[in-house]
C-alpha cells in the first residue's frame, strides 16, 4: 500500500496495518482516564465521637455508643463511595489490533498526513503555527520518530496541536485530533511496533 506523502512522493506502508476494517472496541483504553475519584467518609474515617455521648442506661434515651453513628447528623456514611481505579487490563494483541484498526481508519478518511521530516529550528510557537498554516493543518497530532524538543516547546501553548513520538502514539490519541501527522520515520517505527 502507497501513502502520499505531503507536497510529493509516496511511501509503502504493510495492508496489515493500514488495511484493516474498522472495529468500535476502544472502551477499554478510555476506561483508565476516569477519574473514580469520588470519596466519603466512613464512620472510622469522621473526627471525634471517641467519648459515649451519655451513658448506658438511666436517662430514658436510645443507647448511642458515638456520635459518628452513620444515623447520627454529621456521622459517616454507612456504605461510603470510595476512589476506585477503572482501568481495564488490555492484553497486546488486543492493543494492536486497535492500533492497526485506527490507522486504517485514518489513511481511509484521509486524516492521515505523511512527511518525510517535520521540525522547528526553535522552541517558537509563532514559527510552528506558520508551518502548520502552510500545510493547511489546525487541529493536529504531530507523531514524531524521535522526542525533539522545540518541537514539544513550540507547540505547548496550542490548545489543539499536540507532539509525540512514536512510542508514546496510542489509540486515544490518534482519534482525538482531526489530523495525525507522521514523519516517515515514524510510520517506520509505528509498523515495527505492531509487527
Amino acid at each position: 500500500m502507497k501513502l502520499q506523502l505531503q507536497g510529493s512522493g509516496s511511501v509503502s506502508v504493510s495492508d496489515e496495518n493500514f488495511g484493516q476494517d474498522f472495529r468500535e472496541a476502544l472502551t477499554a483504553c478510555m476506561a483508565a482516564t476516569r477519574a473514580g475519584s469520588a470519596q466519603q467518609k466512613n464512620r472510622a474515617q469522621v473526627n471525634g465521637g471517641g467519648v459515649k455521648p451519655w451513658r448506658q442506661k438511666g436517662t430514658g434515651r436510645a443507647r448511642a455508643g458515638t456520635i459518628r453513628s452513620p444515623i447520627w447528623r454529621g456521622g459517616g456514611n454507612a456504605f461510603p463511595s470510595m476512589p476506585r481505579d477503572y482501568a481495564q487490563k488490555i492484553n497486546r494483541k488486543m492493543y494492536r489490533a486497535a492500533m492497526r484498526s485506527i490507522l486504517s481508519e485514518l489513511v481511509r478518511q484521509e486524516r492521515l498526513v505523511a512527511i518525510k521530516s517535520f521540525g522547528v529550528d526553535a522552541p517558537k510557537t509563532r514559527e510552528l503555527t506558520g508551518k502548520l498554516a502552510e500545510m493547511g493543518l489546525d487541529n493536529v497530532l504531530i507523531v514524531t520518530d524521535d522526542p525533539d524538543d522545540n518541537l514539544y516547546l513550540a507547540a505547548r501553548n496550542l490548545p489543539r496541536v499536540a507532539v509525540c513520538d512514536a512510542a508514546g502514539a496510542d489509540p486515544v490519541s490518534l482519534i482525538g485530533f482531526e489530523k495525525v501527522l507522521v514523519t516517515t520515520a515514524a510510520l517506520k517505527l509505528l509498523e515495527e511496533r505492531l509487527a
